[in-house]
């Protein structure tokens, strides 16, 4: 929750805690923790969702969000119902931040259905690399340099799990190619 408020003091300094205190334990305790960690962060604004109405609400207003926090099995549903918002979730980064040690991964799993394919999406993970540059070696500008690459990229390519008209599409491999080449542009 700590590291949660850190953060968002980084950023727009909102916070939103998910739990499910109306019916677990775990989620009033949860609650209690957040409220009292909160309390010492008064220049960020923390609400509380119950996790399903979080579901509903990032589906019906997304930008209301800024930074969430919540475990890891609500997180793993919420990223799954976030993933819809760009089009697929091969567009999602992920990073799991503890005090000590940080785990990056994109928020998709493996999908071994398309191994050896060239199908996946490249993007999440290139963006959780920038967010390791950002979060665990204070390195934001190459985090910016990234996002700019894939946004210069996304202009005009797409993968075949969120290709729209108009657009080049192309595999993983050349995906990465491309974010590449457009980063040694930007950096």
């Amino acid at each position: 929750m700590r590291l949660a408020l850190e953060l968002a003091r980084e950023r727009s300094g909102r916070l939103t805690s998910v739990d499910k205190g109306n019916a677990l334990e775990v989620g009033r305790f949860w609650r209690e923790i957040a409220t009292g960690t909160a309390a010492e962060f008064p220049d960020v604004e923390t609400d509380h969702l119950y996790v399903d109405n979080a579901a509903m609400q990032i589906i019906r207003d997304p930008r209301r969000f800024d930074t969430l926090v919540m475990g890891n099995m609500f997180g793993d549903i919420l990223s799954d119902a976030a993933g819809n918002l760009p089009g697929s979730l091969g567009m999602l980064p992920s990073a799991s931040i503890g005090e000590r040690h940080a785990l990056y991964e994109p928020c998709h799993g493996s999908a071994p259905d398309i191994a050896g394919q060239d199908l996946a999406n490249p993007v999440a993970s290139v963006l959780s690399v920038g967010m390791l540059f950002r979060h665990s070696l204070g390195l934001p500008g190459v985090d910016e340099d990234i996002h700019r690459a894939v946004d210069a990229v996304l202009a005009t390519h797409r993968t075949a799990d969120m290709m729209t008209p108009g657009k080049t599409q192309v595999g993983c491999e050349e995906m990465g190619d491309l974010i590449l080449a457009a980063y040694a542009q930007t950096a």
